[in-house]
């Protein structure tokens, strides 16, 4: 399939990354209802390993079947499915080939005390990636944590083997840890810095959440109202984690957090549409729903991002 202009122009701000690299960045913009807009939707499905079994997967009994999660995203036409190792595993034979998919290779759990600090453990690799034929590697940091240097050198090294292997890498910017307060993780101020780090690391693609209009950093909060920096909607945070991923030369994609009201969902897109981000990272309040709710509501969230609602 050729690459659409909107896509070639996004490729073409990737100036130092191989062919391999663009091949599969171009792989997941042209994937699926969305491919060749430059906009993006995935499904990640990580949070068995985060939060449990019970609290992920139960409010949906289907979506405890690995199965559920790629036919979820094949049939809701969405670019990419990001899972860790076992999830990946568990349909790799069955759905090879179908859908683009991205290997998470980190992890965590909510048995760990508060005391061990906030990390991830590595859970896979870049020859696992391969193997199973994904287009890229996912990995979180923590940003704030006490962790979170150890962590900068970790996906450093596996983002410079999987780029020399032509895979791509997917980082999460969570700020969250012993420097960063409970309203700080959706700071704008924190989140903007979260979305810059990942890009200075050499993410192709950035995770970050939405944003409040709150400013933790005391220096920073001088900037934002000395430059008069907008923060004042949704839509205005957007454009400036945007502008923190290399003035929108990279792609930016928000996770859509807890299962919330649709209405919430649907607000959440526009605001990402029009703030000038690629798109949304949508699990829970996809897969927690019946697969004919998650269904509609992916599809109206595609109709967002086409401008079509």
């Amino acid at each position: 399939m050729r690459a659409t202009k909107a896509v070639q122009k996004i490729l073409s701000q990737y100036e130092g990354e191989t062919p391999g690299v663009k091949a599969n960045l171009c792989r997941m913009l042209m994937e699926g209802r969305l491919g060749g807009t430059g906009r993006m939707i995935i499904l990640p499905v990580d949070q068995g390993f985060e939060h449990g079994p019970a609290r992920t997967y139960a409010p949906n009994p289907a979506s405890y079947d690995p199965h559920f999660h790629f036919q979820l995203a094949i049939d809701a036409g969405l670019n990419a499915y990001a899972a860790p190792l076992g999830m990946l595993e568990a349909g790799a034979d069955s759905f090879a080939g179908q859908i683009p998919t991205i290997l998470k290779v980190n992890s965590a759990n909510s048995l760990m005390s508060e005391t061990a600090g906030k990390n991830q453990a590595i859970t896979g690799s870049v020859d696992d990636a391969l193997r199973l034929g994904c287009s890229a590697i996912g990995f979180t940091i923590y940003p704030g944590s006490d962790a979170a240097l150890e962590m900068y050198e970790e996906i450093s090294a596996m983002r410079a083997e999987a780029a020399a292997r032509g895979i791509a890498t997917v980082i999460w910017s969570y700020p969250r840890g012993e420097a960063v307060t409970k309203d700080g993780e959706t700071a704008i101020d924190v989140c903007a810095y979260g979305a810059q780090i990942a890009a200075l690391l050499g993410a192709h693609i950035i995770k970050i959440k939405l944003s409040t209009d709150h400013l933790m950093l005391p220096e920073a909060k001088k900037v934002y109202e000395a430059q008069k920096i907008d923060v004042a909607t949704q839509t205005a945070r957007v454009r400036h984690c945007m502008q923190a991923s290399f003035a929108g030369r990279r792609i930016v994609v928000f996770s859509g957090g807890a299962i919330k009201g649709e209405d919430s969902v649907y607000d959440d897109a526009r605001a990402i549409r029009d703030g000038g981000g690629h798109g949304s990272i949508i699990g829970r309040n996809s897969f927690q729903r019946s697969r004919p709710e998650a269904l509609a509501m992916l599809t109206k969230l595609v109709d967002i991002y086409k401008g079509r609602a």
